[in-house]
């Protein structure tokens, strides 16, 4: 999976993708084999709220 770094909204290892033709995000956890989705969101959410949930690295690793 290929997508971005926003560290305004969540640390390494998150990414996020928009999802093509719908207001979807993904954020997923680029470190794992396969990559972990963990949410899949609305774009108008409150975002950092939201992700504010995110486990931190250490609790998301396997």
């Amino acid at each position: 999976m290929t997508g971005a770094s926003r560290p305004e909204h969540a640390p390494e290892p998150y990414r996020f993708s928009l999802l093509p033709d719908f207001p979807y995000v993904l954020v997923y956890n680029c470190q794992r084999r396969p990559p972990v989705i963990m949410r899949i969101l609305h774009g108008s959410q409150d975002l950092p709220e939201i992700l504010s949930t995110l486990p931190s690295a250490d609790d998301s690793a396997p």
